[in-house]
């Protein structure tokens, strides 16, 4: 599946980045403070799962955050697993 044209989604108010693919939300909570962001919790529906949608969200909000500057502090179990997995996104660790 080609995420490209999808785009992410900051919505600011809920604290969490959305990527809406084939009519199903999957999202990361966070909590900014100063300029760190702290990504809490990714969630995807049970029918997106095996289709690349987490990986796909967790890499936009990570292009997100490198755009915005801001220092990553990775609560989530599933972007630590994705940074160690592409630990050139290390750079961005608070």
């Amino acid at each position: 599946m080609n995420f490209d044209s999808i785009p992410l989604v900051n919505h600011e108010s809920l604290n969490h980045f959305e990527l809406t693919v084939k009519g199903q939300l999957a999202f990361i909570d966070y909590k900014l403070k100063d300029n760190k962001i702290y990504l809490i919790h990714t969630e995807v529906p049970e029918t997106l799962r095996g289709t690349g949608s987490a990986e796909a969200i967790v890499s936009k909000a990570l292009h997100f955050i490198e755009d915005h500057q801001l220092k990553l502090v990775p609560l989530c179990s599933y972007v630590q697993v994705y940074l160690k997995r592409h630990p050139e996104w290390n750079r961005l660790l608070a």
